[in-house]
């Protein structure tokens, strides 16, 4: 499915990689070296994407539109790069991770770099609103990532914090993404509000579906519970800890403070979260959200690239990774 979308939009797509390469190079040769390994090991790229269908909903794409989507790629690519180096990640879409290959200190300059690349790219072509929407939108991603610490210290996130720490922290770009595509091709303020409204839906179902992997099966048969071990607070494990009695609720944080130590007590958090309707609430929530994205994205231009916009929700709440 996600290959079709790419091909609907790869000339555009090309366009965005080039200028994305161009705003990457340095006169310092290992910057040039790292930048090149990050290139290389790029994802599936689903915000440029999104930017880039939005904007081709609503007409033919431009200049605004490219820089957009590499604005997008630059900010999102760099958060990812200083979340590896506070998670002590050592791998990244099945490769070294930056900080496993070149440690802190140049994790933590390569993200400042391309955070500042993703917004001097919007000056120095005179987008100003797209730079007041990226801003914007690392403000908010910063904000998420430190109310996601402050209470998972704690353990005491409930759903309205919790739906308040992924608005920030996940949607929010997906719902910039969105806004900017639309914003590149029609200065419509109602349009461009509802394709914000459309990208944070999505967005926030996109958390959610990963709440969910984090308690499926892997390939060797085990959960893979990462997010437990980090003593993440996710949707499942909140909504859990609202149904189960004192003692269970006591029990689950303990054993969540064992973190990775302790392989039965993640085992009794996974089938106590599994017993209580924690995965089936969490699937309902998703796809109400899921839902609500489609029903902004019927009031759209009906073309090939909204119809491709539903085939990105679909992928977002039924993908395996």
């Amino acid at each position: 499915m996600l290959d079709r979308i790419q091909s609907l939009v790869k000339p555009e797509l090309d366009q965005l990689n080039a200028l994305l390469k161009a705003e990457l190079r340095s006169k310092i040769p290992l910057l040039n070296i790292i930048t090149d390994y990050v290139l290389k090991t790029k994802g599936k790229q689903i915000r440029p994407i999104l930017v880039l269908l939005t904007a081709k909903i609503f007409g033919e794409t431009n200049r605004s539109t490219i820089i957009a989507g590499t604005m997008i790629e630059l900010l999102h690519t760099a958060t990812l790069v200083h979340d590896d180096v506070v998670d002590e990640a050592e791998t990244r879409r099945g490769f070294a991770s930056i900080f496993a290959k070149w440690k802190t200190k140049t994790a933590v300059l390569l993200g400042d770099f391309m955070l500042s690349r993703g917004l001097l790219v919007s000056i120095e072509n005179n987008e100003i609103e797209l730079l007041r929407m990226m801003s914007e939108s690392v403000k908010e991603m910063s904000e998420g990532e430190l109310l996601q610490l402050e209470k998972s210290k704690r353990l005491n996130i409930d759903e309205k914090k919790y739906f308040e720490i992924i608005s920030k922290k996940t949607a929010t770009l997906i719902k910039t993404s969105c806004k900017a595509g639309c914003y590149s091709v029609t200065k419509e303020s109602p349009m461009v509000d509802l394709a914000a409204e459309m990208g944070y839906h999505i967005g926030m179902a996109f958390q959610i579906k990963d709440d969910l992997l984090d308690l499926s099966i892997d390939d060797i048969g085990k959960p893979r519970t990462n997010d437990i071990r980090e003593s993440k607070m996710t949707l499942p494990l909140i909504y859990t800890l609202g149904k189960v009695s004192t003692y269970e609720r006591i029990k689950i944080k303990g054993n969540m403070r064992l973190r990775s130590t302790n392989n039965k007590a993640i085992q009794y958090i996974v089938d106590t979260i599994h017993r209580n309707g924690g995965i089936e609430y969490s699937l309902q929530t998703m796809n109400e959200h899921a839902e609500a994205a489609r029903n902004i994205l019927a009031k759209f231009p009906q073309n090939q690239y909204n119809q491709a916009m539903r085939d990105i929700i679909d992928f977002t709440i039924n993908r395996k990774y």
